[in-house]
């Protein structure tokens, strides 16, 4: 090893240690991907089935051996299909990147303190009437496909109109209302549930949804219980639970970027105050 090492100029050194460390992120990258995901158990079973094949090699079992084989090949076309929310998701997080960055939702400070004072008004009182709601607010990665599920509405967000949306028994309040920039976009519409392993008993529809939407997104989902009046926060396929109205309004202005604190953007070709 140390004769390998004196025989590398020092340009060959530093390269070859850049490539390691350029791999070692993205392995570290990949592992927090797919933690707490289905994925996690996946990797052991192919884990399994290395270890097998390794066994057999060692132990000349041809039978098993050439099962295992077989079955190697096939991974090759199944593991893109099986993993296809992760990969799908590394992908959108690698175009959020600074230089890919468009500008979609964007507010001036002005502009989110009024929507951030209205959503926590009306998720307040939603709260206070245990009255089940579900709220997503688009970032970077668009909703386009999600907003076409539900009913269009292009209007200005207040904490009148939420709260009117959610009364029960009407056409709008059993599903998810999406607001991009200051505007909702549209109600009523159907978020993908989480694939995630272990969550307890007592989440409904709408916390998997809420869940679910952030595993797919980099959108932030509002939850209001209808048992309980909870509100909670996701963000990134993690809950943020028992929230009162201070809290959430704290964490919707960290996490939510106006026009001078986005990149500019190559790709601006939606007005910066939503459709």
């Amino acid at each position: 090893m140390i004769e390998l090492l004196q025989s590398l100029s020092v340009q060959e050194l530093i390269v070859s240690i850049l490539d390691i460390v350029v791999v070692a992120f993205l392995f570290y990258r990949f592992l927090l991907l797919i933690r707490g995901t289905r994925a996690v158990q996946l990797i052991k079973g192919i884990v399994v089935l290395v270890i097998a094949f390794a066994v057999s090699r060692w132990l000349d079992l041809r039978t098993i051996g050439w099962l295992l084989d077989k079955a190697g090949l096939a991974l090759f076309v199944t593991i893109p299909i099986v993993f296809q929310p992760e990969l799908r998701r590394a992908l959108e997080q690698l175009g959020r990147g600074k230089l890919f960055v468009r500008s979609t939702a964007y507010l001036n400070p002005e502009d989110l303190n009024k929507l951030i004072e209205e959503i926590v008004g009306a998720v307040g009182q939603l709260s206070r009437d245990r009255t089940g709601a579900l709220i997503v607010l688009e970032r970077e990665t668009g909703l386009a496909e999600i907003v076409e599920t539900g009913i269009q509405v292009d209007g200005l967000v207040t904490r009148e109109f939420l709260i009117n949306i959610f009364v029960p028994r009407t056409p709008l309040h059993d599903g998810a209302v999406i607001i991009s920039g200051k505007r909702i976009a549209a109600a009523g519409c159907f978020l993908p549930l989480t694939d995630a392993p272990g969550l307890d008993t007592e989440f409904g529809s709408r916390h998997r949804a809420a869940l679910g939407i952030t595993e797919h997104s980099d959108a932030l989902a509002i939850v209001v219980s209808e048992e309980t009046g909870t509100i909670s926060l996701a963000n990134d396929g993690k809950l943020m639970r028992h929230l009162d109205n201070d809290t959430l309004g704290q964490l919707l202005k960290k996490l939510i970027k106006t026009e001078e604190e986005s990149a500019p953007s190559f790709w601006q070709w939606r007005h910066p105050e939503g459709r």
